[in-house]
């Protein structure tokens, strides 16, 4: 895979050629599907929960007696039926995780990357520097890159805090070290530079 380089104000250095194992995936919408699916599911903290007719406080006592009084049976006052009573089938405490092998997973990234990267929409750029956390700087790169207004997802490893401070308050654009699913979907421009490449081919 043949990608066009950059320097982070926008000027072409070259080219260079990227592992074909991560950058020219075979597409895989049902992987990619099954792994956005655990990472949001990871992303609930299931503490939700309800008492059940056995925990709410009180009910002890019959209301009424079983016979006799026309009105229809009850045993507590905590039954599902009545005010103030328990609740049935409500939600408990759960672990949402539905598990998916790291291989899998892996590939799946794979394959939103190798999407990218045919479309157009991957900028590989020689390295990322700013010298003080500031807003304008990264705009400068942004309009430089013609990446400014976009949802624009940057990988960078090594991270570097001002790059990510410098970003911060600009709607759209994320700063990552490594990549997810959920990022990468929701980018429509990711931005990498030559260390994170190398970096991608050791970890994935």
């Amino acid at each position: 895979m043949k990608v066009k380089i950059f320097s982070q104000d926008g000027k072409n250095l070259g080219e260079e050629n990227l592992s074909d194992k991560i950058f020219d995936e075979k597409k895989n919408d049902t992987l990619v599907y099954l792994a956005l699916k655990k990472y949001t599911s990871a992303q609930r903290q299931g503490t939700h929960s309800t008492l059940t007719r056995a925990e709410v406080s009180g009910g002890g006592k019959k209301p009424w007696k079983q016979k006799g009084t026309g009105r229809a049976r009850a045993g507590s006052t905590r039954s599902p039926l009545w005010r103030h009573g328990g609740v049935v089938f409500g939600p408990k405490p759960r672990d949402y995780n539905t598990g998916l092998p790291k291989k899998a997973a892996k590939k799946a990234v794979r394959v939103l990357l190798s999407d990218k990267a045919r479309a157009g929409k991957l900028i590989v750029i020689d390295s990322m520097k700013i010298e003080k956390p500031k807003t304008s700087e990264m705009v400068k790169v942004l309009k430089a890159l013609n990446l400014y207004g976009a949802k624009t997802l940057m990988i960078l490893n090594p991270y570097d805090k001002n790059v990510m401070l410098s970003a911060r308050n600009i709607a759209n654009v994320a700063v990552r070290e490594s990549a997810n699913v959920y990022d990468l979907l929701l980018a429509e421009n990711v931005v990498i530079s030559r260390a994170t490449a190398k970096k991608f081919e050791e970890v994935l």
